[in-house]
């Protein structure tokens, strides 16, 4: 059975050759490869690329840098805000990704919400980011959130299913983006446990 564990180096091999097979697509919840710097905030700016990534030191830093993102002191570029980044996983096979943005700013407000997903195409249509979601809810709520922003393309029937699976309840549309909001779930993990 699938489940979200924060990013690791163990699934190095999986990782890469999930991005291979995503190829030019359009990855939600994966995050940037780059940004610039932003002097205003301090934040010093990364470029990892796929070739980079195949060395072992790289992909640590790059799991370092997945990782520091969820923690409110980290620098990060002016008007982003701290996400949790998740990985869905099955064994040791990476099945995709999660981001969890802890808040709302008026860009997320209109596109792009809390929660964002992208599962790899050989994965998909196994209920994995049915699972994905029903956890990410699940950490929600244990961090404070009663309800999320969960957007997808008016086009995309599938993301809908799942959204409305979770009990989305669609508020409107704009610029093509359906906007749903979703009740947060409680935990049925003991007290004090995390996702690893």
């Amino acid at each position: 059975m699938s489940q979200i564990v924060r990013p690791d180096a163990r699934y190095q091999h999986s990782y890469l050759a999930a991005t291979d097979e995503f190829a030019d697509e359009h990855r939600d919840g994966d995050g940037d490869l780059a940004q610039e710097a932003d002097p205003t905030t301090g934040f010093a700016g990364f470029a990892f690329t796929r070739a980079g990534l195949e060395d072992p030191q790289e992909f640590r830093r790059f799991v370092r840098s997945r990782r520091a993102e969820e923690l409110p002191e980290t620098p990060r570029p002016s008007g982003r805000v701290p996400c949790t980044f998740l990985w869905v996983v099955e064994g040791e096979e990476y099945l995709g990704s999660v981001a969890f943005r802890h808040e709302l700013t008026d860009v997320l407000l209109e596109r792009g919400g809390h929660i964002g997903y992208s599962i790899r195409p050989s994965a998909r249509r196994q209920g994995h980011a049915s699972t994905a979601l029903r956890q990410t809810l699940e950490l929600a709520a244990e961090m404070g959130h009663e309800r999320v922003l969960i957007t997808c393309a008016e086009d995309n029937a599938a993301s809908r299913a799942i959204i409305e699976g979770a009990g989305g309840e669609h508020e409107d549309s704009r610029g093509g983006e359906r906007r749903y909001w979703v009740p947060t779930l409680p935990s049925d993990r003991p007290a004090g446990a995390r996702i690893s």
